[in-house]
């Protein structure tokens, strides 16, 4: 028999079945969360409404300041949105040569035939971005004569280098343990270039179509000078004729159109981007 000192220990030792009143309850596992936005508000709003208030503050500008009859000769008449459609044609039809060009020639420089290649022909495209751009025009003018095709000749040899040289870099950087596990799983060097070195190099490849669009925009304002129209009609016109309202009007324009051209390459960079190679 126990005796009552024992049984009193007992009554004052807690129940083994009862949890300890110290012991914290488990919290909840969140519920799973779906995938990150990748394009948030902030960066579709931001960039085309400065666009938007840079063109009203301008537009005030216009619209406040007495022009005379050479500066009305430049800026009515439906001059300035010919010259606008003008610049952008240049940009696009230059930039879609640069990809038609760039991006196979680049990719071509990386298979084992051509690798030896590589220097040679970035080095002849570094001499395209690397000579003055109004310089490399002239040169095509007394070669190609006056005209739009010129000045787009001009400017795909002053930006291809960006998307030759990204593409050349981005496949070179994938690791070759990656391309070989393709090929043990019975992938053809087609297939995998088109489902695992391309995909990967997006990133790189993109960037530099980003900068060449952008160069592009810029290097259409010297198309002027070789006979292609565009912005540069309006800004070479301001400088000449010493109308300050005609090289505003000229100058606000190609940087919207910069900014405008580089925010949509942004948000196409972000969407063609694999999530698994976006930043964390």
């Amino acid at each position: 028999m126990s005796s009552p000192a024992q049984e009193e220990r007992r009554a004052d030792e807690p129940d083994a079945k009862t949890p300890p009143l110290w012991e914290e309850e488990e919290e909840p596992t969140p519920p799973p969360t779906g995938p990150k936005r990748r394009i948030t508000w902030r960066k579709l709003v931001t960039v085309p409404a400065v666009v938007l208030i840079v063109l009203l503050l301008t537009w005030l500008y216009i619209s406040n300041v007495q022009l005379d009859s050479i500066a009305r000769n430049s800026l009515e008449g439906g001059n300035v949105p010919l010259r606008l459609r003008q610049h952008i044609e240049l940009t696009a039809i230059s930039t879609f040569w640069v990809l038609i060009i760039a991006l196979p020639l680049g990719t071509a420089l990386t298979r084992r035939g051509l690798r030896k290649a590589a220097p040679v022909v970035t080095a002849i495209a570094n001499v395209g971005q690397a000579a003055p751009a109004i310089g490399l025009l002239a040169l095509l003018v007394i070669w190609l004569g006056i005209g739009q095709s010129t000045a787009i000749t001009g400017m795909v040899l002053y930006a291809i280098l960006p998307v030759l040289a990204n593409t050349v870099a981005g496949l070179r950087a994938i690791d070759p343990n990656l391309v070989e596990a393709s090929k043990g799983i019975g992938m053809s060097a087609r297939a995998t270039l088109a489902r695992v070195e391309l995909p990967l190099a997006v990133p790189l490849i993109l960037a530099g179509v980003r900068t060449a669009l952008v160069l592009n925009v810029g290097t259409a304002t010297l198309a002027t000078f070789g006979g292609g129209g565009g912005l540069g009609d309006l800004i070479t016109s301001g400088i000449q004729t010493q109308r300050m309202p005609v090289l505003v009007v000229g100058s606000v324009l190609t940087v919207c159109l910069a900014l405008i051209v580089d925010w949509l390459a942004s948000l196409v960079e972000v969407m063609l981007t694999p999530r698994g190679l976006e930043e964390k």
